[in-house]
């Protein structure tokens, strides 16, 4: 009985490391191998960009890493700009007239846009964001999270 009993530790313990070397092979993999999602295809884009009163409309930009942006900029109200850190992108209308920049997203992650003319008070807090994905870092982790998960629930089910 003792014997039978040894055995059936020794097994559930071999089990177990198995599975956490498993578990660990599996997350190294979905750190490292190339995921099979196919990136969006690059597509040319206009974008609308209204700036008034110390806001752009819209406020938020999204789009695709490899996108040709096209950005047209109307001002409703006074003299604004359109600056997007990180790129080469500064432009300017005034009311009644309209700007145009195109550029290539070519890097991902979050941008600010700012009005790039002092339009008033609160000019510093005319701000924008643009963010280019795919976030393929956040998806790795996400997997990796997942296989962890289920690598401890199977090890620690009793």
């Amino acid at each position: 009985m003792r014997l039978r009993r040894a055995m059936d530790l020794t097994n559930r313990r071999q089990r177990q490391v198995i599975i956490a070397a498993s578990t660990m092979l599996l997350i190294l993999a979905a750190t490292l191998a190339p995921l099979p999602i196919a990136a969006a295809a690059s597509q040319t884009r206009t974008i609308e960009v209204k700036a008034r009163a110390f806001a752009f409309e819209p406020a938020t930009l999204q789009v695709n890493r490899g996108d040709t942006i096209t950005i047209h900029l109307e001002s409703l109200d006074a003299a604004h700009g359109l600056f997007i850190d990180g790129y080469d992108v500064n432009i300017q209308a005034e009311p009644g007239s309209s700007a145009v920049a195109t550029f290539v997203a070519d890097r991902e992650g979050k941008f600010k846009i700012r009005c790039s003319i002092s339009c008033g008070t609160l000019h510093p807090f005319m701000i924008g964001e643009m963010t280019v994905e795919p976030n393929v870092p956040l998806v790795r982790a996400m997997v990796a999270l997942l296989i962890a998960a289920a690598g401890t629930t199977v090890v620690l089910w009793k």
